[in-house]
């Protein structure tokens, strides 16, 4: 099973959301911290679940996602 990890620049992201709305897995929700610009940013909430697809990066207006394949 191909595992993958996602990155969020948690000082870039400004918590527009789109992101989560277009994670097809539904595993990528705000954050309850505020960081340096004032927003709450994204993240990952069960990494295990994701499949890798990118949708979240190519939606994010700010190229605050990074995403790549886990090797072991």
């Amino acid at each position: 099973m191909r595992k993958f990890e996602v990155k969020f620049d948690g000082n870039v992201c400004k918590g527009c959301e789109l992101c989560r709305i277009y994670c097809p897995k539904g595993i990528i929700a705000m954050s309850t911290h505020i960081n340096d610009r004032g927003y709450t940013p994204a993240e990952v909430t069960q990494m295990d679940l994701c499949t890798g697809c990118k949708s979240c990066a190519v939606m994010c207006p700010d190229g605050a996602i990074s995403i790549w394949e886990v090797t072991q």
